[in-house]
């Protein structure tokens, strides 16, 4: 047998992901786009149902507090994602809540001042002015990182390289919002999944009037299928008799979203009273802003990547971090309960549909919007069981982190230096978070336990952020370790026209200001 030739084993790098029907600046039909832009606004609802979810309760608030929390959190969202998609890095990305603020506002919540005030909505109010103020004061470290450009001469120690392990696992590192979840109601979960990814992958091809429906809309079917099985079960009084957790992810009447919403509201800033403002809350949150940054510097890549762009220049970057704290400023005068930062799993949506279009992620923040205002039919759409999301979690979470994975074929993995940071950088930042959530749900508080409140708070948000704790250990490994005769394997001739905006002639094409905008805001 003769041997193969090396164009048969080998396949060369490419600077954007083939195989996609719709880049950033290429759109379906109108009336494709609405679909698919339908289909992200739901995705999003996951997120943005379950934070308010799980802290307006511990707040002291009611199912009505609840509800205007989730049409703020939406409305907010919406309003970003706009701003993001026009004068920000201009990628098809939703801007919305994150996991990464959960511990300093806990810590908020367990404040003694707060906790100890007897009127449940009092303590509610209070509590949520209080991470207001947090979230305002923290805004101006992205907003100062990214509008000084100093966020992008950080970024000049990047490389293919160190962003492997950071991108990878912007979707690896949220693995336990996947299939955990998804195992607290299998007989919806797994169906779930099963349908989500035979539709999806197995059935693709199936074309209705020259459209792949079953591979765009696969989602949005497979929710639809699900969502009713689901309200079958419980009309059918199938978990009359089951545990109280049971209940919680399988019914579909346990949200109490519906009774809560009004039907017409629009938020507004300070709705909840004037913010109060405390030096402890503020610099916890700033670590959570912190790790917001990090997170949505590897999602912005990977969308990059899914929607066939080039890789943003280091202006671009830092441009759309600037715009992201004006998110959590706003985040904050609102009163949502999490500050902004990119949705993975919508990026993830992007290459399950092979559709990158900005102009489909901006009409989901029009229905965000929409339905934020028309509270109760937004309320409809929460109510589905959060554990259907988490079934497509195990997709997109996945596929996100493959897409950190693909990084890898710029870089020389022949090198055990290579090979050393790679492994080392992605086992502690799945590692250490770990052990930082392992240790807090034993202890009931995190590893660092001094009596400095807001250093407690700014460690143990650090180190629970998988992505977090890639940079660090990459970046450091890679700009320390015989890192001056390694650029070739590092893939920086490669990385290099990508770091200016007039390195390549694309960029220009991807990421240009609307409007005529770059006249008065020229590329640095």
């Amino acid at each position: 047998m003769a041997a193969p030739k090396p164009e048969e084993i080998s396949h060369p790098p490419m600077d954007q992901l083939q195989g996609l029907e719709y880049c950033i600046d290429s759109n379906p039909s109108w009336g494709e786009a609405v679909a698919l832009g339908f289909q992200h606004y739901i995705l999003s609802l996951g997120t943005a149902v379950m934070i308010p979810s799980f802290l307006v309760p511990v707040m002291g608030g009611n199912n009505e507090d609840k509800a205007k929390v989730v049409q703020t959190l939406l409305f907010v969202q919406g309003i970003n994602t706009l701003l993001q998609t026009l004068f920000g890095t201009r990628l098809p990305t939703v801007i919305g809540g994150s996991y990464a603020y959960m511990v300093p506002i806990i810590s908020i919540i367990h404040d003694s001042s707060l906790a100890s005030i007897e009127d449940k909505q009092v303590r509610f109010l209070s509590t949520m002015r209080a991470v207001q103020g947090a979230l305002i004061v923290a805004s101006s470290v992205q907003i100062i990182l990214g509008y000084s450009q100093l966020w992008a001469i950080f970024s000049r120690f990047f490389s293919p390289l160190g962003m492997v392990p950071v991108i990878a696992l912007v979707g690896f590192g949220l693995f336990n919002r996947g299939f955990p979840v998804v195992g607290r109601c299998v007989e919806i979960g797994i169906p779930m999944l099963i349908l989500f990814v035979g539709l999806s992958q197995y059935l693709k091809h199936f074309q209705l009037k020259k459209l792949p429906i079953l591979e765009r809309f696969a989602l949005l079917m497979s929710i639809i299928v699900i969502w009713a099985y689901a309200h079958l079960l419980t009309a059918s009084g199938a978990y009359k008799h089951s545990p109280e957790l049971t209940q919680d992810n399988c019914r579909t009447d346990r949200s109490n979203l519906i009774s809560g919403a009004s039907w017409i509201r629009i938020p507004y800033p300070l709705q909840w009273g004037a913010p109060s403002f405390s030096a402890d809350h503020a610099f916890g949150m700033m670590a959570a802003v912190l790790v917001s940054l990090i997170e949505s510097t590897g999602a912005y890549k990977a969308a990059a990547r899914l929607a066939s762009a080039t890789p943003p220049p280091a202006h671009v970057l830092s441009r759309g971090i600037g715009w992201q704290g004006i998110g959590i400023l706003f985040s904050g005068l609102f009163g949502t309960l999490s500050g902004s930062s990119v949705s993975v799993e919508n990026v993830g949506l992007l290459g399950s549909t092979r559709v990158g279009s900005r102009r489909v992620v901006q009409i989901s923040a029009g229905f965000m919007i929409f339905f934020s205002i028309l509270g109760k039919f937004g309320a409809l759409f929460a109510s589905i069981p959060f554990t259907i999301f988490a079934a497509a979690y195990c997709v997109f979470f996945g596929l996100v982190g493959s897409i950190g994975l693909s990084f890898l074929q710029f870089t020389n993995m022949n090198s055990m230096r290579n090979l050393f940071i790679t492994g080392v950088a992605m086992y502690l930042g799945l590692s250490i978070p770990e052990y930082f959530m392992e240790y807090s749900a034993k202890a009931l508080h995190g590893p660092s336990h001094t009596k400095a409140g807001w250093f407690n708070d700014f460690i143990n948000t650090i180190f629970s952020s998988s992505p977090a704790v890639a940079l660090i250990v990459a970046v450091l490994l890679d700009n320390t370790l015989e890192f001056k005769d390694s650029a070739r394997d590092r893939g920086m001739p490669w990385w290099a026209k990508f770091r200016t905006f007039k390195g390549d002639s694309r960029n220009e094409e991807f990421y240009t200001l609307p409007f005529n905008l770059n006249r008065f805001f020229p590329p640095s």
